[in-house]
């Protein structure tokens, strides 16, 4: 009898927010986003943050989803949806990422939601309800400052902390070369340093995080080298009409912001005068290390 031919490893499968339904959705321009749609009741859109995917919000979203349309983009350029070519300054604007937004939100029948974003997401949340105040009920901001505010704080020795900002924002060629060249290794080194409790990203989370970012490092390096340029370029713009958000709005910062030499909610209520501004205990990645702290303050921004 011929031996048996070992079993093929099975391939591990890419985690979900249980519950959720994974839909392709159109944004702006023809590009199409990869979108988590749960729950029902008033919309609440959820943007994600470097380098992760829409999965970063499952503890949250599932809590919200008990009485909210909770909507999860991934990003254009990250995880499963659409990463187009960079064609110019715009491709990768936050004003072209909050017009996806705007978009899908729209496709699922929602003219006006509440919408929170961390990090990357939350510049793409700060445009959006900057450029359609009509669209957005409600604005969470976790763990940035706007672009302008940022390349003005980061300064002398302190910078070293924004190192690939800067990296990022060189011309197109050298960046995504020295990325590929290591993809785990670099943005596994955020995963890690960034990270307070390692547990809060399980093994098979981070392992999607890093197949996702390895796939998209010409569009990530795109959408950061967009920040150094034409992103900041919008938000001067704004600063110099006097636009300002007019919606309620909630921002949770980890308790970095004095080390750098700066006031983090000063900064925000320039722009937000209706501000409630929140330092959480934890590491950057709030939403996924300290999820209560975070639904919470959601769910008391949704109700002002």
């Amino acid at each position: 009898m011929p031996p048996a031919t070992p079993a093929t490893p099975a391939t591990p499968a890419t985690p979900v927010i249980p519950g959720f339904d994974q839909r392709r959705i159109p944004g702006a321009g023809g590009v199409h986003l990869n979108v988590a749609v749960g729950g029902s009741g008033h919309p609440v859109v959820l943007l994600h943050g470097f380098p992760q995917t829409h999965l970063m919000w499952r503890h949250v979203a599932a809590d919200l989803a008990a009485d909210h349309t909770v909507i999860c983009p991934d990003l254009r350029g990250y995880g499963a949806s659409d990463k187009p070519a960079e064609s110019g300054a715009g491709t990768y604007a936050k004003r072209t990422m909050a017009a996806d937004v705007v978009a899908v939100a729209r496709a699922l029948g929602h003219e006006r939601f509440a919408l929170a974003g961390h990090d990357r997401g939350a510049l793409v949340a700060f445009r959006a309800g900057l450029d359609h105040p009509d669209a957005v009920s409600h604005l969470a901001c976790l763990d940035v400052l706007p672009t302008l505010d940022m390349w003005e704080a980061l300064h002398g020795a302190g910078a070293a902390v924004g190192f690939h900002l800067y990296l990022m924002a060189q011309p197109p060629g050298l960046p995504e070369q020295l990325i590929s060249a290591a993809p785990d290794a670099f943005f596994g080194h955020f995963l890690d340093a960034w990270t307070a409790d390692p547990a809060a990203l399980p093994a098979d989370v981070r392992a999607a995080y890093l197949a996702a970012c390895r796939a998209a490092v010409p569009s990530i390096v795109a959408d950061y080298r967009a920040s150094a340029g034409i992103d900041a370029d919008h938000d001067r713009a704004d600063r110099a009409a006097g636009n300002r958000l007019g919606m309620p709005v909630t921002v949770l910062q980890q308790d970095w912001g004095a080390a750098l030499g700066y006031d983090s909610a000063a900064l925000w209520r320039a722009w937000a005068p209706d501000l409630r501004h929140t330092t959480v205990t934890c590491g950057h990645f709030m939403a996924e290390e300290a999820p209560g702290d975070v639904t919470k303050a959601l769910r008391y921004l949704l109700i002002r």
